[in-house]
């Protein structure tokens, strides 16, 4: 196994179990609506893009087919969807909440009623953790020449998928980026219905 296999499957679990570590040893400090968006966001990812990228459904190939025998080893393609959406749904989306709520000075009224500087936050970061995955963690999965499946949350699929840059030999491409601009703006809709 490489250092980079190794350094995917640490981040990999990192983002799935920290999350939940610090939920539940401070479950009596957060807003009752935090458990109630997690398993929201979880459901949102798998169904909106991760079950479908992890098995091809749709004129793709499946995660096995795309990374190595090491990876499918220690992240198998069985789960691979599930633990890449508790990653979205902890690290991601619930990131994004907290920066949403610290960069507008602890102000809990931004996830009562829309801010579009509070929501500009979480799709920013959105955004920005996805370009940061897509080069430095599954930049081997997600390159030219490996085929992702349609999603209802990516749907131009591979049909329409133009590289936005590339850097270091590394390719940003349209679909896999989609998703992360849609979903910010359901998810903050979210947020404000679970505060009502």
């Amino acid at each position: 196994m490489t250092f980079d296999e190794i350094r995917i499957i640490a981040i990999v679990y990192l983002a799935v179990l920290l999350p939940l570590l610090i939920y539940f040893t401070n479950k009596y400090e957060f807003p009752k609506w935090i458990a109630s968006f997690y398993i929201i966001s979880v459901v949102v990812c798998a169904l909106g893009w991760e079950l479908w990228f992890t098995y091809g459904w749709v004129d793709g190939d499946a995660v096995d087919l795309r990374r190595s025998e090491g990876l499918n080893i220690w992240l198998p393609k069985n789960i691979n969807w599930l633990l890449n959406s508790m990653g979205d749904a902890g690290t991601v989306l619930l990131g994004g909440a907290w920066l949403m709520w610290v960069s507008h000075k602890k102000d809990k009224n931004i996830f009562k009623k829309w801010k579009w500087s509070a929501f500009s936050v979480l799709l920013l970061w959105c955004i920005g953790q996805n370009i940061f995955v897509e080069m430095f963690l599954y930049h081997d999965q997600l390159a030219e020449g490996k085929v992702l499946s349609w999603a209802p949350l990516s749907p131009l699929g591979p049909y329409f998928n133009p590289v936005l840059f590339e850097f270091n030999n590394r390719t940003i491409m349209l679909q896999s980026q989609i998703p992360w601009m849609i979903l910010p703006w359901f998810l903050y809709n979210t947020l404000i219905n679970l505060n009502k």
